[in-house]
C-alpha cells in the first residue's frame, strides 16, 4: 500500500500536466480497492456473489453463464488461505502461443471465431454484472482471463471488485441506449442526447473543451465501432485530441468501469473485429430501465407461466450448440474449415444486420 501512496503523490504533482488520464484519480480508486485484495474471505464471498449474478437473472430464473468463474471451498477458506476450483486452461496472454501449437493460423477462420466468442462472452458477463447488479470484476486483464481446454472463457481473481449504486448503473444504461438509438455519429440531436446522459456520470469537462465532449467520451468508452468522433476528437487516448483529455478529472466511479470497457475495445481492435459495447448492452439496458414500471411488472407476472418453456428453449439451444461443436470438431480438416467458414459468415452477416438497425 505504501507504493500506491507514493504513486498518488507523484500523480498529484503532475495532475495539471498533459497526461492521457488523471492518474491521481486512478491510483486513489486503486488504493481503495486494494484494501480487500488480500482478505481471502472477502474474495471468496465476491466469487460466490459473481457466480450468482451470472447464473441467475433478475427474476430469479436460472440462466447459463457466459463465462466460467471458480467457486471457493468454504470449509477451507480463511483470511489467509483461499481454496477454489481449478480452471484448466491458459491465460489469454498466452492464448496466441497455444493457437500456434495447435496449428491455428492467426488470420484463420478458427481464430476469428474464437475472437468473436471471447468478445461475446466478456461483453455479456460485464453487461450483466455492471448494469443488472452494479457489482463487477474490477481487475480484468489478459492475465485474469483464461481460455479453457474445452473452449470456454474463464475469469479469475476477485480480489478487486466494485459496487456502484442503482442510480449510477441506470445512468450508464441511459448512455448505452442513447448511443444505440442514434441515427449517425454526427447527428446534432443525437449527440446532445448522448452528452446529456453522460453528464450524469459526474464527468466535468474543461472550460475549453469542444461542445460535444460528453458524447465523444461516451463513444470512446462504449462503442468501438465509431470511425469518426465529433468535434475532431480522436479515439487514441494518447492523442492531444483524445476525449479523455477533455475531462477535468477522471471520476472515481468511472475508473474501474472504464477499465472493463476499454479492455473489450482493445481486444476487439487487436483481433480486427468491429465491436460495439453499446449495441451489445442495449437489450440489458432496456431491461434495467424498464424494471419497476407498471408495464414491466405486469409483463413479469404474465411471463411466469412461460418461464419453464423459455428455460427449456435455452437448454435445447445450449444442447444443440454443444452437439454441433462436437460434430464439427471431429470433421476432416477440409470439411471442418468449410463448416467454420459458414458459421463465421453467418455471425458477420448477423452483426452487419444489427448495425444497420
Amino acid at each position: 500500500m505504501g507504493d500506491i501512496a507514493n504513486l498518488k503523490q507523484v500523480a498529484k504533482f503532475f495532475r495539471g500536466a498533459d497526461l492521457p488520464v488523471d492518474y491521481y484519480a486512478v491510483f486513489t480508486e486503486l488504493e481503495e480497492q486494494l484494501q480487500d485484495e488480500f482478505d481471502f474471505e472477502t474474495e471468496a464471498a465476491s466469487m460466490e456473489r459473481m457466480h450468482n449474478i451470472l447464473t441467475t437473472d433478475e427474476n430469479g430464473a436460472q440462466r447459463e453463464s457466459p463465462i466460467v468463474t471458480p467457486r471457493s471451498v468454504p470449509a477451507l477458506v480463511s483470511k489467509r488461505v483461499l481454496v477454489m476450483d481449478f480452471l484448466k486452461g491458459v491465460p489469454l496472454s498466452r492464448a496466441s502461443d497455444m493457437m500456434k501449437s495447435k496449428g491455428i493460423a492467426p488470420d484463420g477462420v478458427e481464430a476469428k471465431l474464437f475472437a468473436r466468442k471471447l468478445l461475446k462472452s466478456l461483453t455479456t458477463a460485464f453487461g450483466w454484472s455492471i448494469l443488472e447488479s452494479g457489482f463487477f470484476h474490477a481487475d480484468a486483464h489478459p492475465g485474469n482471463i483464461f481460455v479453457l481446454d474445452d473452449g470456454r472463457i474463464g475469469l479469475i481473481d476477485f480480489g478487486q471488485v466494485k459496487q456502484v449504486d442503482r442510480n449510477y448503473r441506470e445512468t450508464v444504461a441511459k448512455v448505452i441506449l442513447a448511443l444505440d438509438e442514434r441515427k449517425s455519429d454526427d447527428n446534432d440531436d443525437d449527440l446532445h442526447r448522448i452528452g446529456n446522459s453522460t453528464e450524469g456520470l459526474n464527468i466535468d469537462l474543461k472550460d475549453d473543451a469542444p461542445a460535444h465532449g460528453h458524447a465523444a467520451i461516451a463513444m470512446w468508452l462504449f462503442d468501438g465501432s465509431v470511425e469518426t468522433f465529433p468535434d475532431g476528437y480522436d479515439e487514441n487516448e494518447m492523442s492531444p485530441n483524445s476525449p479523455v483529455k477533455a475531462m477535468k478529472e477522471f471520476p472515481s466511479d468511472l475508473v474501474l468501469l472504464a477499465r472493463s470497457t476499454v479492455l473489450v475495445k482493445g481486444l476487439a481492435k487487436r483481433f480486427g473485429v468491429r465491436w460495439s459495447l453499446s449495441q451489445e448492452w442495449a437489450p440489458i439496458a432496456r431491461r434495467v430501465l424498464n424494471k419497476g414500471t407498471d408495464a414491466t411488472a405486469k409483463g413479469t407476472v404474465e411471463q411466469k407461466g412461460q418461464c419453464k418453456p423459455h428455460r427449456a428453449k435455452q437448454q435445447l439451444k445450449a444442447w444443440s450448440e454443444q452437439k454441433a461443436k462436437t460434430v464439427v470438431t471431429h470433421l476432416p480438416p477440409p470439411m471442418k474449415k468449410k463448416a467454420l467458414s459458414a458459421v463465421l459468415k453467418h455471425q458477420q452477416k448477423r452483426d452487419a444486420k444489427k448495425q444497420k438497425v
